[in-house]
């Protein structure tokens, strides 16, 4: 499995951005996928999850209220929604992706796949 994200760039706070993680190779059995940040000097943290059987979403409190986690399986395509940006989040985002196993969705460890990331940047 090959994952891919787009979407990110330079935006001013308060503004919204949407990222998008491309999935390939063979994506029938993934069953969980997630995004997460790093941050300059800080450790890579979860920011949101999706299972897609039973459907159900995780966010991490920081941006509960704020993202959105979205996806469209047929199409092999998972969407971070963000809105009301801040400073705070500019970090690299990293789409992540589960195929089984041991779960939990805020664990970076249990997940087999992960793109290469991508910048948002937060600025006035």
């Amino acid at each position: 499995v090959q994952l891919a994200e787009s979407g990110g760039g330079l935006v001013q706070p308060e503004d919204s951005l949407r990222l998008s993680c491309e999935a390939s190779g063979e994506t029938f059995d993934l069953y969980a996928v997630a995004w997460f940040r790093q941050a300059p000097g800080k450790e890579r943290e979860f920011v949101a999850a999706l299972r897609w059987s039973p459907l159900y979403t995780f966010y991490a409190d920081s941006v509960k209220g704020r993202f959105t986690i979205s996806g469209d399986k047929a199409k092999n395509m998972v969407y971070l929604e963000m809105n009301n940006l801040e400073p705070e989040d500019t970090a690299v985002f990293y789409c992540a992706a589960h195929s089984g196993g041991y779960y939990y969705y805020s664990d970076s460890r249990t997940y087999q796949y992960w793109g290469q990331g991508i910048q948002v940047t937060v600025s006035s």
